[in-house]
C-alpha cells in the first residue's frame, strides 16, 4: 500500500510539472496570481471569524483551502523568467527569488507546515488555538512577502 501511494504520490508530482511546462510564462504568472488571490480571500475569512463571530465551519473550509493550496504544487508556478512583466500580466515576483533559491525553499517549507497545522488546529475548534496558529501562518506569509515581493 505505501508503494502504491508513493508511485501515486510521484504521478501526481510528474504530471504537475509537466502541466507547467506546456503554459506560457504569461499563464504561470496568472495563475500563481490567482492561488495568492484565493488563499488571501480565505485567510480573510479565517481573519474575519477570529476577530468576530466565530463560525467552525467557514474557518474549517478556508483552513482547509490555504492547506490545498500549500500542498498543490505551488512551487511550479515559480518559472524563471517569471519575475518581470509579460505581456498583460504584472507581477511582484522580486528575481532574488531566483537568486536565492535555498532561502525560497525554506520559505516555502516553512508555509506549507504552517498551513497544515492550520488546517489541524482549525479543526479542533479552539478559537484561541486558531488565532495563534493563524498568526504563525501569516507570519510565512509575510516572510516571503518581505523576502520576494515587490511593492
Amino acid at each position: 500500500m505505501k508503494k502504491v501511494f508513493v508511485l501515486a504520490l510521484l504521478a501526481g508530482f510528474a504530471g504537475s510539472v509537466l502541466a507547467q511546462q506546456s503554459l506560457k510564462p504569461e499563464d504561470v504568472i496568472k495563475t500563481r496570481k490567482a492561488a495568492f488571490s484565493f488563499m488571501s480571500w480565505n485567510m480573510g475569512k479565517i481573519k474575519a471569524n477570529v476577530d468576530g463571530t466565530f463560525n467552525k465551519e467557514q474557518v474549517v473550509a478556508a483552513a482547509n483551502a490555504v492547506a490545498a493550496v500549500a500542498n498543490s504544487g505551488l512551487g511550479t508556478l515559480f518559472v524563471p523568467g517569471t519575475d518581470k512583466d509579460i505581456g498583460d500580466q504584472k507581477t511582484r515576483l522580486k528575481p532574488e527569488f531566483f537568486q536565492q533559491p535555498d532561502k525560497a525553499k525554506e520559505v516555502g517549507t516553512n508555509f506549507n507546515r504552517e498551513a497544515n497545522e492550520l488546517a489541524k488546529v482549525a479543526a479542533t475548534g479552539d478559537v484561541a488555538a486558531i488565532k495563534a496558529q493563524f498568526g504563525k501562518t501569516g507570519a510565512t506569509c509575510k516572510a516571503c512577502h518581505d523576502n520576494f515581493r515587490k511593492d
